[in-house]
């Protein structure tokens, strides 16, 4: 296990490139299963769960092919399916939820599927209910082997069908899809996840042959096709890492340019930041953080607390409330973070606490946040990581605090952040990773 070592009250300075889209990369690397021709994916993420998604394809028999740092090409023209039955599957799988992302074109292509017991981040239940019944009503049949810890899949032709999601799952949504493109007939998924990565699955999948209408909304229309064919697809920068770098800038009082930061894609995160107080200027595709002192967040036109809350997209995503509380506690002012999606996000606040932020945890999906407006500068502890983005929230406390923090299971951000120390000490950041 290792921990980073941090030296905080630092002021950063300079560039920085957001990685790949750690959520796009999960899904459209398992959309190469969908065809036995050549896929070529570049803008990939050097990050632990991409990698072991990346195992767990070569594992199946995809053989994959490395170009340069971030770019790959990947072919499954000799897939071992029953690899996916296999102990050996669902150990390696289980350590990954994105390796549920595999059922769907499994399912379309090969006719049978496995679902390991999801792993990934604690925090709170995440069923798999939306892709299960999403399946069935496209024809398969599946059980639960409780034995093992899995779910079997199995269908002799999927079929086009109308549905209505429960939730507009993100996940659910790709692995639908992915079934649907090699369904017979015509699969509507209404209620459907309309985020950016989802629309780049889905333009990938067009770019390979599938006739997909409606991307961009939550109304999706599929038309089956009987195979199809290779392409090469970009990643977009990771829209969490733009708003981790914001509320980095702001924290740390420091003169920030996050290049080639996707702009367009953003949605509302670079709004919720402005809320927050923190000043910033797009340049093209460039956002431009000034050294700021100060920072006051805004209220309601009544006056009323300000709420930041998450939502499915264009809500503002679930991934960046941690930045969003972490960031909160050295402005002026309070505000209220209410996460809704899972119930288990907000239990790192006590670490927080421990560094002398001021904040309430009214219930596991609430906590009021009452700005120190840097009277008092956050302290220097030992803390552990609980997921990938508590994870960089308290990275980003540790560098602003006075003295020395101590982060330990780092390999949680790891999962989620390339390179992050080495990355953070480019722009002076006193950061050092230890054994």
């Amino acid at each position: 296990m290792s921990s980073f070592e941090v030296i905080g009250g630092n002021k950063l300075k300079g560039k920085i490139i957001p990685q790949g889209a750690k959520n796009e990369a999960l899904q459209v690397l398992s959309a190469v299963l969908l065809t036995a021709e050549p896929v070529t994916i570049s803008n990939i993420p050097d990050i632990l769960d991409v990698n072991l998604l990346i195992e767990l394809l070569e594992d199946i028999g995809v053989k994959v092919t490395h170009h340069s740092k971030d770019s790959f090409t990947f072919q499954a023209d000799n897939i071992d399916a029953d690899y996916l039955g296999s102990e050996a599957f669902r150990k390696k799988g289980g350590r990954l939820r994105g390796s549920v992302l595999f059922a769907g074109p499994m399912l379309a292509r090969f006719k049978r599927a496995y679902i390991p017991k999801p792993g990934g981040d604690k925090i709170g239940r995440r069923r798999l209910d939306t892709h299960i019944i999403g399946f069935e009503k496209l024809g398969a049949r599946y059980e639960y082997d409780e034995l093992h810890g899995c779910f079997k899949l199995s269908s002799p032709q999927l079929k086009g069908v109308y549905m209505l999601l429960d939730e507009p799952s993100v996940t659910g949504t790709a692995n639908i899809t992915m079934a649907a493109v090699l369904a017979e007939g015509i699969t509507t998924i209404y209620n459907a996840a309309c985020e950016p990565y989802v629309q780049q699955l889905c333009k990938m999948l067009n770019r390979m042959g599938a006739k997909i209408s409606g991307i961009g909304s939550n109304l999706l229309s599929i038309e089956g096709v009987h195979s199809l064919q290779g392409t090469t697809h970009r990643l977009l920068p990771d829209m969490i890492e733009v708003g981790s770098f914001i509320g980095l800038a702001a924290m740390t009082q420091s003169e920030i340019t996050i290049k080639n930061a996707g702009v367009e894609h953003l949605g509302i995160i670079p709004e919720k930041f402005q809320q927050l107080g923190i000043q910033f200027e797009i340049k093209g595709d460039d956002i431009y953080i000034p050294a700021q002192d100060i920072y006051e967040i805004q209220t309601f036109l009544d006056g009323g607390i300000l709420t930041i809350y998450d939502h499915p997209w264009p809500g503002f995503t679930p991934d960046l409330l941690s930045i969003v509380l972490v960031v909160a506690t050295q402005a002026r002012g309070s505000v209220l973070v209410h996460q809704k999606m899972f119930e288990s996000r907000l239990f790192f606040v006590d670490k927080l606490i421990d560094m002398g932020a001021q904040i309430i945890l009214c219930d596991p999906h609430r906590a009021t946040i009452i700005g120190l407006g840097r009277k008092n500068n956050l302290r220097g502890i030992t803390m552990s990581s609980p997921d990938i983005r508590a994870g960089q929230a308290l990275l980003i406390a540790a560098l602003s605090a006075e003295g020395k923090s101590v982060i330990q299971n780092i390999e949680q951000i790891d999962r989620g952040y390339q390179f992050i120390d080495e990355r953070l000490r480019n722009l002076g950041a006193d950061i050092r990773r230890v054994s």
